[in-house]
Parts: structure tokens; sequence; C-alpha cells
């Protein structure tokens, strides 16, 4: 399992189930407004249709202006392509994975570490208490 990041889509039209970002100008903010909310900066989710003046995209997260994020379900969003300033598609990357695999690999051996060495500490056993049992005798 690697790691994506949305990257600029570089002029190339996104193909239907591709997930992308979109960001969104402040003509889209108004158009969208009353169905998304005014602060959008960027939606994100997956591509079902595109042609030359709309994308169809089955949104999962919006990015807002001022920070943040709203998780949605999938649910479809007409945007118009005035709307949007630019267009990222989420592509794998191999430097993000790299840094995640040694990170795992370090907390891999740190807890290797630790179990060998031991934790440091030395577990003081509790002595329970004589039952009605037993009887202690006295020396004279």
């Amino acid at each position: 399992m690697g790691c994506y990041e949305l990257q600029p889509a570089g002029g190339t039209a996104p193909q239907p189930g591709t997930i992308i970002g979109l960001d969104i100008n402040d003509v889209g903010r108004v158009a969208l407004g009353g169905s998304m909310g005014p602060e959008i900066a960027q939606i994100e989710g997956r591509l079902t249709q595109s042609d030359n003046n709309e994308y169809v995209v089955g949104v999962t997260s919006l990015h807002l202006l001022q920070g943040g994020e709203q998780v949605w379900h999938g649910e479809q969003v007409h945007v118009k392509k005035e709307y949007v300033t630019s267009v990222y598609e989420r592509r794998f990357s191999a430097s993000r994975s790299a840094a995640l695999a040694a990170a795992g690999i370090g907390a891999v051996a740190y807890i290797a570490s630790r179990a060998i060495a031991g934790s440091g500490s030395i577990d003081n056993p509790i002595t329970p208490p004589d039952s009605g049992h037993t009887s202690r005798r006295r020396r004279p």
C-alpha cells in the first residue's frame, strides 16, 4: 500500500473514475455556495463524467478557505469548468511512500529494541496477606 497525493493534471483531461481535486474560483463559490457553502477552496472526489462544459464529481471532501475540511459521501455535484482555476489528479507518490515505509521500519525497530532491552523498571511483587488458616508461633 502506497501514498497518493493530488498533483496538477498538467493539461491532460482526467478520465472518469479518477480521483480529482478542483480549485474553485470566486464565481464558483457564489454559484455553488447555496448547495455547498460559500467557503469552498477545493472540491475533491471521483470524476464520474466530464464534457466541454462541466465536471460531474462524486464528492468525498471539501477543503475550506479558512482551513478545515468537510467530509462528503460521494454526492454527485455538477461543476462548470468556468468555476475551476486548477485541476489535480490523485497520483502515486514514491517519496511519500518511501518516507512512510522508513517511519514504519523505525517504529518496528524501536519496539523490538525495547522488548529486548526491557523497560528498565523492576516490578515489586505484592506479597499476599496470610490466610485465616496460617498460624504463627512466637519464639521464646
